[in-house]
């Protein structure tokens, strides 16, 4: 689950994981270690140029990773809601170490750049890839629920 939900994405992960564009996604980027910023830094980015035009580096020998099969549940028996994804694997996978991965939604995967992409969630992730496979294994990687 989340570590962070940046202040951008506050109220929007559920409506956004919904994928409501034609050529939309939630991309997976991984963060190396050096250099990573607090979480209180981080959540103040709205956009995935911003954050990592600062300390914080993507690691890019390991590659962003488009989200698959993405779900939008809501739990009315528990008053909430869960937006979950299939694991996310690198194979073979290489590089600096990193300390997490952040999800961002994509408005449109045929054009654009980083500054279109609206960072939704830090996830903590430590791993330091040695060539073999790396699985991030997901479960709900959001849940927001009623505060009544």
């Amino acid at each position: 689950m989340a570590n962070i939900v940046f202040n951008i994405a506050l109220g929007k992960v559920a409506s956004l994981a919904a994928l409501p564009l034609t050529n939309d996604a939630l991309i997976a980027v991984p963060i190396q270690t050096t250099g990573i910023v607090s979480d209180a830094t981080m959540r103040d980015y709205a956009d995935l140029s911003t954050l990592l035009a600062g300390a914080s580096d993507e690691q890019t020998t390991m590659g962003r990773k488009t989200l698959s099969s993405v779900t939008v549940t809501v739990d009315n028996t528990n008053d909430r809601v869960a937006v979950d994804c299939a694991d996310i694997t690198w194979t073979g996978a290489t590089g600096n170490a990193i300390s997490a991965i952040v999800i961002c939604y994509d408005p449109d995967t045929t054009t654009g750049t980083d500054s279109d992409l609206i960072p939704l969630v830090k996830c903590d992730f430590a791993i330091t890839p040695d060539g073999s496979d790396v699985t991030a294994t997901v479960n709900d990687f959001y849940r927001a629920s009623s505060a009544a």
